[in-house]
């Protein structure tokens, strides 16, 4: 109930959030184009990775063995997969609690294309599926989130027509 709420409530956001840079007023210089590309810190560098590469179809551009990272793309988005310093002192995020990255949403272009990777992740065993494709409010835009092997949280967004 409490997730179908916030979904309800942030539905309207999401939908504007696009317009809101069309309406920005024009005595307010735009300095940004768009993301550039997403670091995310992980547990297990190997395994996101993997999970990047094999399950999403993301190819490897580089890495830096000292630091020790990765860096992906799919020619829409780059992800920098960057493996957490110190395993021992290492925080696990909370979402409720944490300032920092709450999720990160992939697009999908069609619904359709959406239940296909939905039963495509159901076959991999180092994911957490938090939940299926759903309405995201009242419709026709559907999502989902999972969890990828080092525990981001990835959202999957297909905009319904």
């Amino acid at each position: 109930m409490l997730k179908q709420k916030l979904l309800l409530s942030l539905s309207p956001l999401l939908l504007l959030s696009a317009s809101a840079v069309a309406d920005t007023p024009k005595k307010i210089k735009n300095w940004v184009g768009g993301v550039d590309h997403l670091g995310l810190t992980v547990s297990n560098l190997d395994a996101s990775k993997a999970f990047f590469t094999d399950v999403l179809g993301f190819k490897t551009l580089g890495n830096d063995p000292d630091y020790p990272a990765y860096f992906l793309s799919n020619n829409k988005i780059t992800i920098t997969l960057w493996r957490v310093k110190n395993d021992a002192k290492r925080v696990e995020f909370n979402r409720a609690e944490n300032v920092g990255l709450h999720h990160l949403a992939l697009s999908v272009e069609s619904i359709k294309r959406l239940s296909e990777l939905h039963e495509h992740l159901k076959m991999q065993n180092n994911i957490i599926i938090e939940f299926a494709p759903e309405n995201l409010g009242r419709g026709p835009t559907q999502h989902m989130m999972i969890r990828e092997p080092s525990g981001n949280r990835i959202e999957f967004i297909a905009r319904g027509n």
